[in-house]
């Protein structure tokens, strides 16, 4: 036997089939009740290593599972950095460091409902946190060290169908004047007051969506090295559709980007990380309430621009090849016909007779 005391407590080691075990006799008080527990532990490593009962699994912190799937997204994921900002939701709210066995179907729901009631998201938002925390589960039971992920008893949230919406040009005025709204603060040291505008930031972003239709993920990961200033054109390589492609750059745009310090290699940069920004969320709701503009998102302004570009008679397929889209079928769901186009083609039809 191979059991011993230390400090009042008995201790088990032994090898078996070249796998070396070793733990605490929990309750035992006397060299024969500890070999007892020893020979207990003993036939049920045998036990598990002939696969007749399972292994005990041992505690696996959240943290491992967001190693797993930021690894799984770097690879199989276009727009990967866009989850960094999610994941730090998930590990914020649950703990880095909580076990994640212990993260129940009832857990779930309780962060359904933060998500709902103290973040105020939507259904269709929250359900993305959702997928990504259930991939990270799926990661783990994949790779042997979990056994089961809890958001399988967990139902998706039902998602309202987005209302078709794009900018009209009077919104778009509105739109710029709130992102240059003015505010008076004190200065915590010197206690005077300056004014500051905390959503300027978004003026060339926005100006740089309205000009292309690019992506929110592609314009906050733009690097200077995608801009070819000599013949007037970004190329976007790593893109949704997996197709690069090219943009030209309007006069408007030109100007932007010229009034931009390089500072980095990417061209949107958060001042206080100098790191390209991870989530505009906040601060674009934050304009769109100033604004006095309802029920619009940042990807309505990829809408936007497929709309104008429509309304004014581009062909689709040019549309397309500017959106990225990799089908004309997605291109005609963006390019939704504005109520004054459908007036003046039924207009059309009214005076075709008398023409």
């Amino acid at each position: 036997m191979s059991v011993r005391i230390e400090k009042g407590k008995w201790y088990y080691q032994f090898m078996i089939n070249g796998e070396r075990v070793h733990g605490v006799c929990h309750g035992a008080s006397d060299k024969k009740s500890a070999e007892q527990i020893e020979n207990a532990v003993r036939y049920k490593t045998m036990q598990q290593q002939n696969g007749i009962v399972p292994r005990e699994e041992k505690n696996i912190s959240l943290n491992r599972l967001k190693e797993l799937y930021v690894s799984y997204a770097k690879n199989n994921k276009k727009s990967y950095k866009n989850d960094n900002y999610s994941l730090k939701i998930i590990t914020d709210y649950f703990g880095i460091n909580a076990v994640a066995q212990k993260i129940t179907p009832k857990k779930i729901e309780d962060f359904k409902q933060y998500l709902k009631t103290e973040r105020k998201l939507k259904n269709s938002s929250i359900n993305r946190y959702l997928e990504i925390l259930s991939k990270m589960f799926n990661l783990g039971v994949d790779n042997e060290i979990i056994r089961s992920n809890p958001l399988q008893k967990t139902a998706k949230l039902r998602e309202d169908n987005h209302k078709i919406r794009f900018l009209s040009v009077n919104e778009e005025q509105r739109l710029f004047k709130a992102i240059e709204h003015e505010l008076t603060v004190t200065d915590r040291y010197t206690k005077q007051k300056k004014k500051i505008k905390p959503y300027l930031f978004l003026k060339p972003i926005v100006t740089t969506a309205l000009q292309t239709g690019m992506r929110r993920g592609e314009i906050l990961n733009l690097k200077w090295s995608n801009i070819d200033f000599t013949y007037g054109f970004i190329e976007l390589l790593d893109t949704k559709s997996g197709k690069a492609r090219k943009i030209p750059i309007s006069d408007v745009l030109k100007e932007v980007f010229d009034s931009i310090d390089k500072i980095s290699e990417y061209v949107f940069v958060n001042p206080k990380t100098n790191k390209p920004y991870l989530d505009l969320k906040k601060s674009f709701h934050k304009v769109m309430d100033l604004a006095n503009i309802k029920d619009f998102r940042f990807h309505d302004l990829r809408h936007t621009v497929a709309t104008r570009l429509v309304e004014k008679g581009i062909d689709l397929i040019v549309v397309q090849e500017i959106l990225g889209h990799s089908n004309i079928t997605t291109t005609q769901r963006y390019a939704h016909p504005v109520p004054e186009r459908k007036q003046q083609a039924i207009e059309i039809l009214n005076n075709y007779c008398k023409d």
